[in-house]
């Protein structure tokens, strides 16, 4: 005899039946968990709810089970490198009854974050990519059917830097810095766990003379919060060419900020003292530099 466990975000489990004359402690149910929408915004990141087959920036799918702080399942998939016979988002496997946190993050970048614990997640100094996440109390206690409903939801925030003039040969790399935020993350709050800011360093893939489109993605510790933000472009030995510090940026979990300006004509960047800043994903707000 089976239950089915589903949930919103297409989370189903199958768990055996136990008689009542079995010890609990040993006996196990079968789970299986898929994984098919979850809140995705796109550009002008009004909020859709696609599933994972339609989000293909999505790559990889952590799902976690935790009795307590113990670490009871957990399984990682990335969309690349799924086995014979598996489905992207769809987990199988056994718990023992009892009640359970479950932890669902979704990564849309080439990094994986590590999962230490149901409160603690790091992309360690990896690049932060957009990341979704849900947290759920689960109780396997019986055969009956338990229905569940759960989103996962985008938890980081982006800073975006757009040139308004074109790349230097001279310049390189972009390097943008916070004085806030962080890499590593509470999965169940989808917050920041410190809060001493990043530095991110982007290469410059796009044509002497044309504009520039770069970002940096991190966690905050609240929902809404500032940073002060430095921009930099190096040159191939890494020594900085320009920089230029934004004070009191705006930031916000599932929005992206924008800072628009000159960044690479040496004359423009020396007179200029604005930067024009754009915050989207959910709603538009700017500044200048």
């Amino acid at each position: 005899m089976f239950k089915q466990i589903s949930l919103s975000l297409a989370a189903i489990a199958l768990l055996a039946s136990c008689s009542v004359k079995e010890d609990r402690i040993n006996c196990s149910a079968p789970v299986t968990v898929s994984v098919s929408g979850f809140n995705v915004s796109q550009e002008p990141f009004s909020k859709a709810v696609q599933s994972v087959e339609d989000a293909t920036a999505i790559k990889a799918i952590t799902l976690a089970f935790y009795s307590g702080n113990t670490e009871t399942y957990k399984s990682t998939q990335t969309r690349e490198s799924l086995e014979e016979g598996e489905t992207f988002g769809e987990f199988t496997t056994s718990l023992p009854l009892g009640n359970y946190t479950m932890i669902v993050l979704a990564i849309g970048g080439d990094n994986i974050p590590t999962l230490s614990g149901p409160t603690q997640a790091s992309y360690g100094e990896n690049v932060v990519g957009d990341t979704f996440a849900t947290s759920q109390a689960v109780n396997i206690n019986s055969s009956d059917t338990v229905n569940l409903d759960a989103t996962l939801d985008r938890i980081v925030s982006c800073i975006a830097v757009n040139s308004t003039d074109g790349r230097s040969e001279e310049a390189k790399k972009l390097r943008i810095t916070t004085s806030t935020g962080s890499r590593s993350f509470d999965p169940t709050t989808g917050l920041a766990t410190v809060n001493t800011g990043i530095t991110a360093n982007i290469t410059q893939p796009e044509a002497v003379g044309t504009v520039t489109r770069s970002a940096a993605l991190l966690f905050l510790a609240s929902d809404e919060q500032t940073a002060d933000v430095t921009i930099e472009t190096l040159d191939d030995e890494d020594q900085v060419i320009f920089r230029k510090t934004v004070t009191d940026v705006p930031l916000k979990r599932n929005r992206f900020t924008i800072l628009t300006g000159a960044l690479y004509d040496i004359n423009a960047t020396a007179s200029s003292s604005s930067f024009l800043l754009n915050t989207d994903w959910l709603n538009p707000s700017t500044v200048n530099f």
